[in-house]
């Protein structure tokens, strides 16, 4: 099985390069820059770069709904054995057969909140809501080429009504284009009821974690899972499955205990080093790192499962347009087809999942600290 070529010298680097350059077919240019004037839309005040170590780990074989075959994965961290950890990880589930994963949602919210002086106008507003629904929708499609509305979910409280809606955002993260489409959507709303209103309500809890979210996800949502065989556990994980399965209960009942959503040990760490090379919204994180993560005992292995129910992301627009984060999509094949943003999801999950399992073999080993002591320090 190809392996990543180790090391710190200019050599290990130029190796690495060469070996990425062999298995891809494709070629990591890191001096790849864009000009002042592409910065419009990406940040104000722009003063030029600040460098951020790059690697990759993988190759990562997995098999999926939208991505299939094996990826060098761009990872951009500041965090020592970041990448070695999730190698490993990668690693023991390739040796055992790869990765499976199920994109199964993608939709992205904004919520406008309707405030009423009474009752009998809320009663009036959703007669009249319902009856042109279609022409609300319609409007709101008027301002994209790509996005399309799923649908319109009305909340009551007091005298409030948030109307959340709904989009499929194609390749792009979207949040620009369903706050566009809300606006446009509530200025006819306004204009046809004379009905004031606010863009958002807080409901889809935009860069925030919460139990929506968890549910029902911003973005898309994705599930990954790989079955390491009991050999490869001791082999690669240095863990032994029976311990593993037979302690690691105690961590979902304490994440109840102290009321996380989720119970994932450092999806953040991923996700925050897989956006940051493939040009996200790094905010997202905040409402991204929701996760479920699960351990099942196998007849000869152990199933590790992890579902991420919102992942903001997109393969169009924003940062990644800028040319090393563009190399990076093309590097993982998430350039210019139909369903790319939800291939870089699977790709994100799996990865994600494979960090997940190397840092719960380290703890259950009790080598997390020497880990740290050995790899992650000058």
């Amino acid at each position: 099985m190809n392996s990543i070529p180790r090391g710190y010298k200019s050599v290990d680097r130029k190796e690495r390069k060469r070996w990425i350059k062999e298995f891809t077919g494709k070629e990591i240019n890191d001096s790849l820059k864009n000009s002042d004037e592409d910065m419009k839309g990406i940040i104000e005040n722009y003063v030029g770069f600040m460098k951020i170590p790059m690697a990759v780990v993988g190759p990562l074989n997995l098999k999926g709904k939208y991505a299939k075959g094996e990826f060098c994965i761009p990872l951009c961290t500041l965090e020592g054995t970041l990448a070695m950890s999730m190698n490993r990880g990668i690693t023991a589930g390739n040796y055992s057969g790869g990765f499976i994963s199920n994109h199964f949602r993608q939709e992205l919210s904004r919520s406008p909140i309707f405030i009423f002086d009474n009752m009998v106008d809320l009663g009036e507003f959703e007669i009249w809501f319902k009856k042109n629904k279609t022409k609300v929708i319609k409007v709101a499609e008027s301002t994209t080429n790509h996005g399309k509305v799923t649908r319109i979910d009305l909340f009551f409280i007091h005298n409030y009504v948030i109307l959340d809606m709904v989009l499929d955002t194609g390749n792009a993260a979207g949040q620009n284009m369903v706050s566009l489409a809300a606006k446009k959507a509530c200025d006819y709303i306004y204009k046809q009821t004379g009905h004031k209103f606010f863009l958002e309500s807080n409901l889809n809890s935009d860069k925030k974690a919460s139990v929506r979210n968890m549910l029902l996800g911003r973005g898309h949502a994705v599930t990954a899972e790989t079955l390491i065989t009991d050999k490869i556990m001791k082999r690669v994980l240095k863990m032994d499955p029976d311990t593993l399965m037979d302690s690691w209960r105690y961590y979902p009942t304490v994440s109840s205990m102290i009321g996380t959503y989720g119970n994932g040990l450092h999806i953040s760490n991923a996700l925050t080093a897989l956006y940051l090379a493939t040009g996200q919204d790094t905010a997202c994180v905040a409402e991204n790192s929701i996760a479920h993560f699960d351990i099942e005992r196998k007849d000869k292995g152990l199933k590790f499962k992890l579902t991420l129910p919102s992942l903001t992301i997109g393969t169009v627009g924003g940062g990644t347009r800028l040319e090393m984060q563009k190399q990076n999509l093309n590097l993982i094949d998430c350039l210019n087809e139909k369903y790319s943003s939800r291939k870089l999801a699977e790709i994100i999950a799996s990865a994600t999942l494979g960090l997940e399992i190397s840092l719960a073999c380290a703890v259950a080993s009790h080598t997390w600290t020497n880990a740290h002591m050995k790899y992650g320090r000058k």
